[in-house]
């Protein structure tokens, strides 16, 4: 960290991204989102099974006045106006932006002391609480570590068809006629409900995927219909989300998305040419115009799809302009990495080195920084990595996720879609993914090679474990994007701690209480 000094205050100013979403108001559009349909803590959609679930907040009886406390291990960064970011990696409270007072406070525990012989008056003492229930600060008497969440969602990828209307590059579905009927509809959502029922999960999510699964639309509304009723019945939430390549998505489709109830996820790789390069119609001509025009008609619905950005070396030097253009539109997005597959590799000009995708994102994070969104991104920036939540395996494959194909076969991860393990018939088809020793293996991070000491292994988890083994030939090792990570990951940080402290600012200066005014932290909201 620079060692520019942040601004001085008597009262000490402790910012978390809670604090930011209590700040603004969620009925007023702030450069075009709306935080009413935003939820600061969900990133956008992806077609990847990654964790959701993030730990609870450490309660108020969780800190104990009469014990000693220090300061741990922490990343820290110096933002604009002289504020510095903390983020503990072994922790669970995200980023938190700190003022010169809160700075000061918190070096006060580099020696351990208790919360009470931190500070000279109850401002500094309310203070002091507040770095533990954020875990800038951890107590002598408990072992360190970040707390991981139990999965409480049971997600399935439901494979609606094989059909598709593009033929895009790095895609691992090898394309033919067959689709999914209402019967097998039926008796995938039964399956999953039958599985997440027996472990003892709270909500389930269906992913309607393809191909192309709008080709199949009749049978994902009815589908989604049926699993809204048998989910009830059971006690169980519901989460849908259409997985679609946006060429084409009429006014009428789009109004049965919207009132379906089902999110909806739309790919872009990029704007005009650049997209085109990796997403063709069967006769070869490029789906740019079509996906635009589709946006436009979403947005006239109020209808705002999630942006899956997938990267490869067709379309790196495009990425800013890429992002520059969803921001713009209020879109939110993810960014991922493309991974070799079968039907892929004879693409040799997809695959990237290490050095061309940092700076294609450097470039892009600067985009984001002029134009900050009111949300996280922090689960969406780097591949699977996620920044917003600590977690011990990269996605939920082979614990928490079943892949159901057009046939009803079951499979662990969907880029291994063909190599089934049951079918929709099992009692319980999760158990038996759980069992499985032959495919693709979900390693806990800190069981894996060249992981289990860095600073950032509960964040990346080691990355994808398909793509691990296909370059190494070993699931247990870190992942190949490894370097890419850490060169990144401090980046995607100071994002998040200049969007707290922008919109902090902007929140506060609608209440007549700016942050360079030192508005006390007892000012603050706090979930």
């Amino acid at each position: 960290m620079n060692n520019a000094n942040p601004p001085a205050a008597t009262t000490p100013l402790i910012l978390c991204a809670a604090d930011v979403v209590q700040h603004i108001s969620y009925a007023t559009e702030t450069n075009g989102f709306s935080l009413a349909e935003t939820d600061c803590f969900t990133p956008p959609e992806t077609d990847c099974a990654c964790p959701t679930e993030r730990p609870e907040s450490p309660s108020d009886g969780a800190v104990d006045d009469s014990v000693a406390y220090h300061m741990p291990a922490l990343h820290t960064d110096t933002l604009p106006g002289g504020y510095v970011l903390a983020f503990n990696p072994f922790g669970s409270a995200g980023v938190v932006v700190l003022d010169g007072a809160a700075w000061e406070l918190l070096n006060r525990f580099r020696q351990p002391r208790r919360l009470a012989d931190a500070g000279e008056n109850d401002d500094l003492h309310r203070a002091a609480r507040r770095l533990a229930e954020l875990e800038l600060i951890q107590r002598l008497d408990r072992p360190a570590g970040a707390r991981r969440a139990a999965s409480q969602t049971l997600t399935a990828w439901l494979h609606i068809t094989n059909e598709c209307n593009l033929r895009c590059d790095y895609c691992y579905v090898s394309k033919t006629p067959d689709a999914m009927d209402m019967a097998r509809g039926r008796q995938a959502v039964d399956a999953v409900i039958r599985s997440a029922l027996a472990h003892g999960f709270r909500r389930i999510k269906l992913k309607y995927a393809g191909g192309e699964a709008t080709l199949n639309a009749s049978i994902i509304f009815a589908t989604h219909q049926y699993a809204r009723e048998c989910a009830g019945k059971h006690g169980l939430a519901l989460d849908g989300v259409l997985l679609s390549n946006g060429v084409a998505l009429g006014n009428r489709l789009i109004r049965q998305i919207r009132d379906s109830g089902l999110r909806l996820m739309i790919s872009l790789d990029g704007i005009g040419d650049v997209h085109d390069a990796h997403r063709r119609f069967v006769n070869g001509r490029g789906s740019f115009a079509c996906v635009a025009r589709t946006l436009d008609r979403l947005a006239e619905y109020g209808v705002t799809p999630s942006i899956s950005i997938t990267l490869s070396r067709r379309n790196l030097a495009g990425l800013a302009a890429t992002v520059e253009y969803v921001l713009d539109r209020g879109l939110p997005f993810a960014l991922n990495f493309y991974r070799e597959n079968d039907c892929s590799a004879s693409a040799a000009d997809l695959s990237f080195q290490d050095d061309q995708v940092i700076a294609a994102m450097r470039e892009a994070f600067a985009v984001i920084a002029r134009r900050l969104p009111p949300y996280s991104l922090l689960g969406a920036l780097i591949d699977l990595a996620r920044l917003d939540t600590p977690h011990d395996r990269p996605c939920g494959v082979g614990h928490a996720y079943l892949v159901i194909d057009h046939r009803g076969g079951v499979a662990k991860c969907h880029m291994e879609i063909e190599r089934t393990v049951t079918d929709v018939a099992a009692p319980d088809p999760l158990r038996l993914i759980r069992e499985d020793a032959v495919g693709i293996q979900n390693v806990p991070v800190d069981e894996k090679e060249g992981c289990r000491t860095c600073t950032w292994r509960y964040w990346c988890a080691g990355g994808c474990p398909a793509l691990t083994y296909r370059v190494t030939g070993r699931y247990d090792v870190k992942s190949p994007n490894c370097r890419i990570y850490r060169a990144l990951f401090p980046e995607a940080l100071r994002l998040e701690g200049m969007r707290l402290l922008h919109y902090g600012y902007t929140a506060s200066s609608n209440n007549s209480a700016r942050l360079s005014s030192r508005s006390r932290i007892a000012d603050l909201p706090r979930r």
